[in-house]
């Protein structure tokens, strides 16, 4: 059922894919792939029925509950720790001998050979785990036996999080990644893992500077810091933060000084989890479903970055650069001479949740966040891969901000062009090319016979954009023909992909609360068409031809005009972060730009 979900809600909601465009000669009409749809659709009727899906599919609670989980909506972002949480961690010696340390990056094979001879360690780390879990653990036993399991997962959530958040940070982080994918976990399960707090009680203040003076390699804090708070402003499962003021330039900071023994902690949970893992991969039953090693390797290496804050400031540094190009965007800067491997130095930035703001422009700020993100995903690869509703702001002068890079994804090339050339083959309903975009995305593995696949996608998608509404949609049929893709086919939805479902996800939520009628297609839409019509690589030449020409020779004015209007709308959000810059009857802002092309929006002026 969640493979079903997953598949239904990335199919619908995703401009995913890549395609086979490349092959299109510019100098003469694209071909028509064989089998491919006969009718094709405007970006308005796309938008259109998508609303309507959205709308019908909110009415089956495990899709809704799905949708709720893959825009944050019930992400946990208490600036407090949970009353009565405690959290565990392993305090080691460190070894005298510089060929017996523990790795800085991921690598499991190390990892085993540390841990090996440390059984101590190791038998004392696994008696935390079962007393902490025993409780659940029981209940759960004592629920099976008395045949109370239809709702087990919304009786036990309470005591489920207590449980994750009191093991540490390694479980915690796991279980927060765990609750963005649909393929892994059921809908309420992905719900209740986003109620995870990361906030927990905060360490000693004067280890913490201890650290500091440490890492920084001052003897006090008064040595960098004319001014820094005696207690942290907020406390997660990583690290604490302080506010200061530095005595060089007197630039107000935020100060994150990182837990003590959570490299120590983190690293002997990979260890035993891979190592439980390892057995599981040689149980056929589990083996095909999932591959805890491959996923628990994905997670690891991307855990250990963010472990070191010289990654997250190089990441700072990195992407408050590439983002110039969008002036409304606030990226705050970072420090690096005030850096180290566990202590981060970083502008200090005024703001207030985007989430929770009540101003006038949040729907603007929203749109603008589509661009960021499109911007980090289609054009520079460089994405961030930590995006929730707490990392968002709004600042007194109406910017958007985006904070915490310590998790980033790169994204290549021929997964950016592949994701707007597989928006060209939805479009024009060529599904043949679709199921090429899917292999080509790494959601189907290379070597898939697609062909039989051809027709089950064909009706998924008519299904999903047919015109009439939703309510025209017969959904067993529809969760019919995703069982038959999902189940008949190794689909999955790589790492990468899970991530920028998750950001587009989180912007969606929060501009639905202003606004209900919002529609990412019409977000998106602006970006897509600013590359198609101004990027010259082969590639994308290729795909512009195919979304004015489509299958035929015959030029789309009608399209041609939506793309220009598009292009006119992505100048005013960029620019001037004016979200409002919709065509309504034949205006747009102030100018008449008549009634050619369907591009209208969802916001009125």
């Amino acid at each position: 059922a969640s493979l079903q979900a997953a598949a239904a809600r990335t199919l619908r909601a995703s401009p995913a894919p890549r395609a086979r465009a490349a092959v299109m000669s510019t100098k003469s009409p694209p071909r028509v792939a064989e089998g491919a749809a006969a009718r094709s659709m405007s970006v308005g009727d796309m938008s259109t029925e998508l609303q309507g899906m959205r709308a019908r599919m909110e009415e089956n609670e495990e899709t809704r509950l799905m949708m709720q989980a893959l825009r944050g909506s019930n992400i946990n972002d208490n600036l407090k720790a949970d009353d009565g949480v405690q959290m565990d961690v392993v305090r080691m010696r460190r070894s005298k001998d510089a060929d017996d340390q523990l790795p800085l990056t991921y690598k499991p094979e190390q990892l085993k050979s540390y841990f090996r001879k440390r059984p101590i360690a190791v038998l004392t780390r696994v008696l935390q785990i079962l007393s902490r879990s025993s409780n659940l653990a029981l209940g759960v036993v004592a629920d099976w036996f008395a045949g109370n399991t239809e709702d087990i997962e919304v009786r036990r959530a309470a005591e489920l999080r207590r449980t994750i958040i009191s093991l540490g940070p390694f479980f915690i982080k796991l279980g927060q990644a765990l609750s963005i994918r649909p393929d892994v976990l059921s809908p309420r399960a992905m719900v209740e893992l986003q109620q995870l707090c990361d906030k927990v009680p905060s360490f000693d203040s004067g280890l913490a500077m201890q650290t500091l003076c440490e890492e920084l390699g001052v003897s006090s804090p008064a040595d960098v810091f004319s001014e820094i708070t005696p207690e942290p402003v907020a406390a997660a499962s990583l690290g604490q933060v302080y506010k200061a003021k530095l005595r060089e330039g007197g630039d107000e900071v935020a100060v994150k000084v990182q837990r003590p023994y959570v490299l120590e902690t983190v690293s002997l949970d990979l260890y035993l989890v891979r190592e439980l893992g390892m057995i599981l991969r040689k149980l056929p039953g589990v083996a095909k479903r999932l591959d805890v090693v491959e996923l628990l390797d994905e997670f690891g290496g991307r855990f250990y970055q963010e472990l070191d804050y010289v990654v997250e400031c190089a990441n700072g540094v990195r992407i408050r650069e590439e983002m110039r190009v969008l002036p409304k965007v606030v990226i705050p800067k970072n420090y690096p001479q005030f850096t180290s491997r566990r202590v981060h130095t970083a502008e200090w930035v005024e703001g207030e949740k985007l989430s929770q703001s009540t101003a006038d422009d949040v729907g603007a700020l929203v749109n603008l966040g589509v661009i960021t993100y499109l911007t980090q995903l289609l054009e520079t690869g460089f994405f961030h891969a930590d995006p929730h509703p707490g990392n968002m702001l709004r600042t007194p002068d109406g910017k958007l901000v985006i904070l915490d890079f310590g998790l980033m994804t790169e994204i290549t090339d021929d997964q950016k062009y592949g994701m707007i050339e597989a928006i060209a083959h939805l479009i024009h309903r060529d599904y043949a090319l679709i199921g090429h975009d899917f292999v080509s995305l790494d959601f189907i593995p290379k070597g898939t016979d697609l062909e039989p696949i051809v027709p089950a996608l064909s009706r998924v998608f008519d299904a999903a954009l047919a015109g009439g509404g939703a309510k025209s949609i017969n959904f067993q049929e529809l969760a019919a023909d995703l069982a038959e893709i999902t189940f008949e086919y190794p689909f999955r939805i790589p790492p990468y992909f899970a991530l920028v479902i998750r950001a587009i996800g989180v912007l969606e939520g929060i501009a639905l609360v202003g606004n209900p009628q919002f529609a990412i297609v019409d977000e998106a839409y602006p970006y897509i068409s600013r590359r198609l019509l101004t990027d010259e690589s082969p590639r994308l030449r290729a795909a512009l031809r195919y979304m004015v020409y489509g299958k035929g020779d015959s030029f789309d004015v009608d399209r041609m005009i939506d793309l220009l209007q598009a292009l006119e709308k992505f100048a005013a959000v960029k620019d001037r972060g004016d979200g409002s810059a919709f065509k309504v009857d034949g205006v747009r802002g102030d100018t008449k730009v008549g009634a050619g092309g369907n591009f209208v929006g969802t916001r009125h002026v």
